[in-house]
């Protein structure tokens, strides 16, 4: 790689993934990780492989099915979490170890309770071992931006002496602004006597609202990775967004005279993906993917787009693979039509999932009058999450202004078909009682969210539900569906299978 391109380091896996409420399954993490792929992300960081067996389990699985970027587990500066790393990504082509350990006095005072020189020894000690398995070794410096400059110099030296390949200088806890981080990188490149032979990573939490222009600020300095995720989804206030940073680096070639390998065209479905499984939605007015990103309501605006795109959009809505034309097909249209459109939506789908999709595409077109890309993308997402332990067989909902709510609910769990009649306060409150008679658990609605994927009153419905378990962890359902009652019923059960499953890892781990 020529110094002018810049490594996109994902890690929606990994700190996307420890955001309250967004834990995935392992399904669900193939899913994201083939799209990020397909994307063509140079490091996919799968997860910290030491968590739980899940995490293994996941992070195992990811690196046997990915087939072009690095695949990258995290590790603390512990011997056992670097050989658990080493072991979960075997099966990779291509694979990183990424370590780290505080540089802050506040963090080495009040959490690790070490001394600066203990630090060092531990990141000499940790680096040398995780070397052993792999010449692809990342260092870390949890905290560098509340660290002493000098120490911080001393400990990237230390972390490169000792084989690290890619220093990451992480605002942990989103406290610093554009000058000042670019300060910071632009010292440690010009202080570190070794810095040469790494490369410089940023990882940009976005507490006050500044990771996107932190990581910017930070490539102007001599940083070649920028470490983010999709939607800017993370602990707290979230990470710098993917999505950001690669359209800002495409727009501003004038200001980033870089390069990234990510097709662009493909932000728009994983930015869905994403949402709709963590059930996290994004914000209308986000940039790049919110849903008013390429809208115009102004008159003004209006009159100046109509008459020239340029006037008020510094992008397309076709360069993130967001288009607004209506598809060509209908209950009518053959198989060829299909693929050809799915192939240019980025789909690669095997025959047996192509002719799953097909059905539910002709099942759609029977009940939907006009059919959109996102629709699709919708379809082919939900497709991919479609098998599940619990599944709806059939609901019949009575409901209106003359009572009783009543939901007729048949639901096959692991393999047996069980029924159940339930009334309630009104259809929702009816269908989730019915779920809940037929698979029990203890968990609360927190929240109920519909949303329509495109425009009419025929749109699919997209819902989400988020349910939170009697010692607190957090579980997010979604689904879609013309039918929002049917969508609400499917996302429930989301959530419950994520539940269980969820409840399965901690009883292996326990």
């Amino acid at each position: 790689m020529t110094q002018e391109h810049i490594i996109i380091f994902d890690t929606t896996l990994r700190d996307g993934e420890q955001s309250p409420g967004m834990s995935m399954n392992l399904e669900e993490k193939l899913l994201v990780a083939e799209a990020l792929d397909a994307m063509g992300v140079d490091v996919i960081e799968a997860g910290f492989a030491q968590a739980s067996t899940g995490d293994f389990e996941a992070v195992r699985e990811i690196a046997g099915r990915i087939k072009n970027s690095v695949v990258c587990s995290l590790a603390r500066a512990k011997s056992g979490d670097i050989e658990r790393a080493a072991e979960a990504l075997k099966p990779a082509k291509h694979f990183r170890i990424h370590t780290f350990i505080s540089t802050s006095d506040i963090h080495l005072k009040y959490q690790f309770r070490l001394s600066r020189e203990q630090v060092l020894d531990i990141i000499k000690d940790t680096v040398t071992l995780a070397r052993k398995f792999t010449d692809n070794v990342e260092w870390s410096a949890m905290d560098s931006t509340r660290s002493d400059k000098d120490y911080l110099c001393k400990a990237v030296e230390t972390a490169i002496k000792a084989g690290a390949t890619t220093v990451n200088i992480p605002d942990t806890v989103g406290y610093a602004t554009p000058d000042d981080y670019g300060a910071l990188i632009a010292y440690l490149k010009n202080s570190v006597p070794n810095i040469d032979k790494a490369i410089i990573s940023t990882h940009c939490q976005n507490d006050l609202g500044l990771a996107t222009a932190n990581s910017l600020a930070a490539i102007r300095n001599g940083a070649r990775q920028i470490e983010c995720t999709i939607n800017g989804i993370g602990e707290r206030a979230g990470n710098t967004a993917l999505e950001e940073v690669v359209m800002a680096i495409k727009t501003r070639a004038d200001m980033f005279p870089y390069t990234t390998n990510i097709n662009t065209t493909h932000i728009t479905r994983a930015s869905r993906l994403v949402q709709n499984i963590t059930g996290a939605l994004v914000q209308v007015n986000k940039a790049i993917v919110g849903a008013n990103a390429f809208a115009h309501e102004s008159g003004i605006h209006q009159d100046g787009v109509l008459k020239h795109a340029n006037t008020y959009e510094i992008m397309t809505p076709e360069s993130v693979g967001l288009t607004k034309s209506n598809l060509v097909l209908g209950k009518h249209s053959g198989r060829h039509a299909f693929r050809e459109r799915l192939t240019e939506l980025g789909f690669d789908i095997g025959d047996n999932a192509f002719e799953e999709a097909f059905h539910r595409f002709k099942d759609l077109a029977d009940k939907k009058k006009d059919i959109y890309d996102e629709d699709l993308i919708t379809l082919l997402d939900a497709e991919g999450r479609r098998e599940s332990p619990i599944q709806l067989e059939s609901l019949h909902i009575t409901c209106g202004t003359v009572g009783p709510q009543t939901a007729m609910l048949s639901l096959r769990v692991n393999g047996e078909v069980h029924r159940v009649t339930v009334e309630g306060n009104g259809p929702i409150d009816a269908t989730f009682k019915a779920i809940a008679a037929l698979v029990p658990h203890d968990a609360k609605l927190k929240l109920f969210q519909v949303s329509a994927v495109t425009q009419g009153t025929d749109a699919q419905a997209e819902v989400t539900v988020r349910l939170e378990t009697a010692d607190g962890r957090i579980i997010n359902g979604s689904s879609s569906n013309i039918d929002t009652l049917v969508a609400a019923a499917l996302a429930y059960i989301n959530a419950l299978c994520k539940l269980n499953a969820m409840q399965e890892r901690l009883t292996l781990v326990s």
